[in-house]
Order: C-alpha cells, then sequence, then structure tokens
C-alpha cells in the first residue's frame, strides 16, 4: 500500500530569522529559485496599460501618475527587490518583513499613507485530494495597490479581464474598490474549498457507516487539518474587514463601504460553514471509533461463546484422557459414542440457551 505523504500547513521558520533584530528582511517559506515578476497595470476610466517588469525601479514612476495602478508582485522570496519597492513607496520594514513571513496571521494595519493587508489563499489539489495555500499581502495607497504573492498561479486572471473592459465598475472606481475585488475572490474561492470538503465529508459519512477503508483515518485526519487552517485563515479576516468597516481609514471611501459589507456576510458564512465542518468531522470520528468499537465487541463475543460452548467439551475430553487404567467407563463398548452424545448435547443445550438470551 502506498504511504500517504502527510500534510503541513505550516512553512518551517529559518534558523537565522531567530536571533535577527525586527524589520531585517529574511524570507521565510518553501525554498525558491524563480526570478521575481512585477506586473503593472494602470487604469482609469478612458486608459488602460499592461506592463510586466523584471527591475522594480521601472514601476516607481506609477506612483506620482493621476491614474489607478495595480503593481503585482510574484515572489517575495529577494529580499533586496523589496526593499527597494518599500524605500520608494514609504513600505515601514516592520510591513516588509511580515510580506516576507508566509506564516503571519491575516490582519490590517493601518498607516497614514496606506492600509496593509494580510490574506491567505487557499487552493483545493484534487489530484492530491488535500489543500495548497498562499499568503497575499496587499498594500492600499491613494493610486494604487500593490499585490506580495509567492507563486505565479493565482486566482486574479477575471479581475484582469474586467479591468481591460472600458465599462466595468473596476475602472470606474478606485484602488480601493481594486482591494475590495481581491479579497472578494479570495474569499469566494473558499466557498469552492468547503463545497469540495463538504463532498468529501458525504462520501465519508457514508464509508464510515457502511466498511471504512484501513486509511480512514489518516484521511479523515488531513480533512481536519485542511479544516483548522480555514478556520486560521478565515478567523483572522472577519476582524479585518470589520476595522475596514469602520470607515476610520482615509484609504476606503465611503462608496465602497457598502462592498465590504457584502464582504463581511460571505466570511461570517464561511466560518459558519467551517465550524458546521468541525462538528462534523468530529461526529464522523465518534461514529467511526464506536463502529470499530462495536465490531471489536461483537469479534469477542463470538470468541466468548465458542469458548464457552467448548469449556465443558474440553474438560469432558480431559477427563478421560488422564489414562488412569482403572477408570470404569474405559471398558464401556458403547462408552466412545456415549461420551460424544453427551458433549453434543451440551453443545446444542448452551446454543439454544445463548440464543434465547439474545446473546448473538
Amino acid at each position: 500500500m502506498k504511504k500517504r505523504k502527510k500534510q503541513s500547513f505550516r512553512k518551517r521558520q529559518s534558523e537565522k530569522k531567530r536571533d535577527q533584530p525586527p524589520g531585517k528582511l529574511i524570507y521565510v517559506g518553501d525554498e525558491k529559485n524563480e526570478s521575481v515578476k512585477i506586473q503593472v497595470i494602470d487604469f482609469n476610466e478612458e486608459a488602460f496599460e499592461e506592463k510586466e517588469f523584471t527591475d522594480p525601479k521601472d514601476c516607481f514612476a506609477y506612483k506620482e501618475k493621476s491614474t489607478n495602478t495595480w503593481i503585482n508582485v510574484t515572489g517575495i522570496h529577494e529580499p533586496e527587490i523589496l526593499r527597494q519597492i518599500g524605500e520608494h513607496f514609504g513600505i515601514s520594514s516592520l510591513v516588509l518583513e511580515d510580506i516576507m513571513n508566509t506564516n503571519a496571521r491575516p490582519k490590517v494595519d493601518d498607516d497614514k499613507n496606506y492600509l496593509f493587508i494580510i490574506l491567505k489563499m487557499i487552493d483545493f489539489d484534487e489530484e492530491k485530494q488535500m489543500i495548497t495555500n498562499e499568503q497575499v499581502s496587499l498594500v492600499l495607497g491613494s493610486n494604487y495597490v500593490i499585490s506580495f504573492q509567492e507563486n505565479e498561479k493565482d486566482l486574479f486572471d477575471k479581475i484582469r479581464e474586467r479591468l481591460k473592459l472600458d465599462t466595468t465598475r473596476l475602472r470606474a472606481l478606485g484602488t480601493d474598490y481594486l482591494a475590495y475585488s481581491i479579497m472578494d475572490k479570495i474569499i469566494d474561492n473558499y466557498f469552492f474549498i468547503i463545497e469540495k470538503m463538504g463532498d468529501f465529508l458525504e462520501d465519508m459519512e457514508e464509508e464510515v457507516s457502511e466498511n471504512p477503508r484501513n486509511d480512514f483515518i489518516q484521511r479523515l485526519n488531513e480533512l481536519k487539518q485542511s479544516n483548522i487552517y480555514l478556520r486560521k485563515s478565515v478567523w483572522p479576516l472577519r476582524e479585518v474587514i470589520n476595522f475596514l468597516l469602520r470607515g476610520e481609514s482615509k484609504q476606503i471611501k465611503t462608496e465602497t463601504l457598502p462592498y465590504f459589507r457584502d464582504l463581511y456576510d460571505h466570511t461570517v458564512q464561511v466560518i459558519d460553514t467551517v465550524e458546521t465542518y468541525r462538528d462534523l468531522l468530529s461526529d464522523i470520528m465518534d461514529v467511526y471509533l464506536s463502529s470499530i468499537s462495536l465490531k471489536m465487541n461483537e469479534v469477542m463475543k463470538v470468541l466468548t461463546i465458542i469458548s464457552t460452548i467448548f469449556i465443558p467439551l474440553t474438560f469432558i475430553v480431559g477427563v478421560y484422557g488422564m489414562n488412569f487404567k482403572f477408570m470404569p467407563e474405559l471398558g464401556w463398548k458403547e462408552g466412545y459414542y456415549l461420551i460424544w452424545g453427551i458433549m453434543i448435547v451440551i453443545a446444542m443445550s448452551m446454543i439454544i440457551y445463548f440464543k434465547r438470551k439474545k446473546w448473538f
């Protein structure tokens, strides 16, 4: 049987980071060899421009433009590139440190010049039947959004396609609506994940009541780990959106607040589903353990009944197997058949008695 690889959502933190001062840029995450890519989309209601760079200095000019700009940085493993972006856009070293730490908790920080938001973008690998995770960080300024992500694959292609249409709301509204759209896409993907998990839970419910496979408990534990990670990703997100809804940040305009209110409702709905799944997983585990215990009890009951039936029979054959010379029954011509008859009667009597007691 092929051994399943254990799923882990926590990425190992470098030993170098332990003794470093705050603000030291050290990447914490899976090892990367790819070069960092910088995609820039500059837009307003009348114009749209899309470019891709490898040198961060090429995107610096967009900070002073009157249009809206989305700068998407793919790859957060090169500290020098993030440092240059941070210096030009006025992003503090502590924020850059959080961007490079992929174990960071979802949160929001309000600086006088920008909003900093950390989110967890998750995906479901149907082939391996496991959740993959990626950290997405957003820096929202007055006329720009800078998004930082670990891998090239993302969920934002639909947003890019909508930006190309001059009639879309994304082009008409500002960067705060763009930040909302990115967050909305990430949260909507949570629904896809929980639907997939729900399908597996339904299958496991049927399986546990019929005949669970040998790897049932391992698959159940993997689903529990996935659900725990979902919970850790979504619960702090409610606090993030709640902060944005209070309207305390100058980066969020009043007309955008209703959209964040809808986003808050979606987050609560995901949280409710995740909590339901947590209870369901515990119930399935209890049913599984109860069924295993019941099967063991059935096996032990059968073995006990068999042992009980054979105890008197073993006693009889033991007595007549002592080979004493002067045992009266040894001389009987029909003694062998008589002992067999007695043993059969005893066994049948015990079986009838057990059936009347409904012990089997």
